[in-house]
């Protein structure tokens, strides 16, 4: 008998989709060794050519019009993508998809991204017999996740439930989860030697994250975090912006021993356990993936729309607060007075949400029950798939 796969679908537009999948998958290989997943950005996958276009143009709108993506959110918020759009994905992009699933006969398919979310639920209408779940990576449900081929949603609250169930979605089809995080989230390691192994100062440090793309805050802000840089240590990362981080190396405010400039990091999680303070964009991933560490957080720039809603759930719960000068310099001088915890339990709100980190996967395994102790690899699984368009395709391996 074979092992059972897990076949995961995102698509690159930010990083915390396709970082969900992947998270997903590394914590169900950890949980249960027998169970195989394969991830892919599945446009990417099927379109190398024409996928980073449309992804460049949507960073691009990201940067520059914030104000016109939350309004395309919030006037289609309530809608699913309709027949003629599922129609158009599949055949300018997707018409292939079917072939990649057919290849590696996966027993479940999730979907971390509306788009490929569309796209197996067009096929399923079709006659796909493979069950397929929608994995929600946000604290907020846009009507585009929505589908009625879907077998299950996976969301990360209640009230995300209760957005779906209004839309029509029978309740039994929506399980709480939490969104899922590397299992290098899952456990906290020694603040002081973490500082020892990354070669940082064993004094209060924030955390600066600039987002995937390296996003970051103007000049008041950035004043209000150097105030006490000879008493609090920063790190920022900045992600893929290599703009960005070459003009803060020549910023001389910024050259300095207690200020670390990086691009991407693969150890976000020793930072996090490493720092006392995390300043970030309310992304979901890693809102949850902060929330995971116990790491206080502060958050800037929002993205009208889905973060948004992020901000202001961890916000509510106590978790989180706003970013501005005024919050920053309140948040500087409790760490310098060794402030014990945000907020103090007290003012912190029970939530039945706050799902222990492993718990999404360990929700999958349910699902998919037993699987074999002992199976053979079949080539079509164990090896990359073949190119089904071309020469320019690219197989995403976790």
């Amino acid at each position: 008998m074979r092992k059972k796969r897990v076949l995961l679908f995102s698509e690159g537009f930010g990083t915390g989709h396709t970082g969900a999948a992947y998270a997903l998958a590394e914590g169900i290989r950890l949980l249960n060794p027998d169970v195989q997943c394969r991830v892919f950005e599945l446009g990417k996958f099927l379109n190398p050519t024409v996928a980073p276009w449309i992804l460049s143009a949507y960073r691009k709108t990201v940067s520059s019009q914030p104000k016109l993506v939350g309004m395309m959110y919030k006037t289609q918020y309530h809608k699913s993508l309709n027949r003629l759009t599922k129609l158009a994905l599949h055949r300018i992009f997707y018409t292939h998809a079917s072939q990649v699933i057919e290849q590696l006969r996966p027993d479940l398919i999730i979907c971390t991204h509306p788009i490929p979310a569309a796209v197996i639920s067009r096929l399923k209408h079709q006659g796909l017999d493979v069950p397929f779940y929608t994995l929600i990576t946000d604290y907020d449900a846009h009507g585009s996740w929505v589908n009625a081929e879907a077998n299950r949603y996976l969301v990360s609250t209640s009230r995300v439930k209760s957005i779906l169930t209004g839309r029509g979605v029978p309740s039994e089809l929506v399980t709480v989860t939490g969104i899922p995080v590397h299992p290098k989230f899952w456990e906290s390691q020694g603040k002081t030697k973490l500082r020892k192994e990354l070669g940082l100062a064993d004094i209060p440090t924030a955390l600066i994250m600039g987002g995937g793309w390296g996003l970051m805050f103007g000049k008041d802000i950035m004043n209000s975090l150097t105030a006490r840089i000879n008493e609090i240590q920063l790190i920022f990362c900045m992600g893929s912006n290599d703009k960005a981080i070459a003009k803060m190396q020549a910023n001389p405010l910024l050259n300095h021993p207690n200020v670390r400039i990086l691009g991407y990091s693969s150890e976000i999680n020793k930072l996090m356990d490493a720092s006392d303070l995390l300043i970030t964009k309310p992304g979901g991933m890693t809102c949850t993936e902060g929330q995971a560490k116990g790491i206080p957080m502060l958050f800037y720039n929002a993205i009208p729309g889905q973060e948004e809603k992020n901000s202001q759930y961890f916000v509510e719960l106590g978790l989180a607060e706003m970013l501005n000068p005024g919050v920053v310099d309140k948040w500087f001088s409790m760490l310098l007075s060794e402030y014990a915890g945000f907020g103090g339990p007290q003012k912190r709100k029970a939530s039945p949400d706050l799902q222990q980190p492993q718990h999404c996967a360990a929700t999958i395994l349910k699902m998919l029950g037993k699987p074999a102790a002992e199976a053979v690899f079949s080539e079509a699984w164990s090896a990359p798939p073949p190119k089904v368009r071309s020469e320019e395709a690219v197989y995403v391996t976790p």
